[in-house]
């Protein structure tokens, strides 16, 4: 049997990162306010780095029909890519403030958005960092997203 494993760094909080990762953190959490989330009440936040230094946002916003949403690191990939098509995505940050429950606990990606940021790894043509964290406690830091969509469905898998 086959086992897939993969290093990944979890902190206590937020004061081991680098200052470049704590602000694109702190962008990703601040935006969370933003989200529409009107049904889940789970409002998420992303903040995508750019290797020119550009930081760019996005939040869940939720729709009555639900498959119409779209996740927060969705629309802060897309936006990225739309705004600055050419330009190397280097990290992601992603925060969440869920109003019932705790907000100490790293939110992992679904996995449509775990499809979305391999997909733009491929584009990129290197790995894109995450950054993942609630409003406080713990953060989970992973160099790839391959390590989260191990056997994902790439443009090669369509002939």
């Amino acid at each position: 049997m086959a086992i897939f494993k993969f290093d990944y760094i979890e902190l206590d909080n937020d004061k081991g990162l680098t200052s470049s990762d704590y602000h694109l953190l702190s962008e990703a959490r601040r935006i969370t306010e933003g989200a529409y989330a009107p049904y889940s009440n789970f409002k998420v936040g992303a903040a995508v780095l750019l290797k020119n230094g550009e930081i760019v946002l996005g939040v869940n916003i939720e729709n009555a029909s639900y498959p119409v949403g779209i996740c927060a690191e969705r629309s802060a990939l897309s936006s990225a890519i739309s705004q600055f098509p050419e330009e190397e995505i280097e990290a992601i940050a992603i925060s969440y403030l869920a109003s019932k429950g705790e907000n100490d606990k790293p939110a992992f990606p679904c996995g449509m958005c775990r499809q979305f940021i391999s997909e733009c790894e491929d584009k990129n043509q290197k790995p894109i960092r995450l950054i993942l964290a609630a409003q406080n406690g713990k953060v989970i830091l992973l160099e790839t997203s391959k390590n989260l969509l191990p056997f994902s469905f790439t443009g090669a898998d369509l002939g």
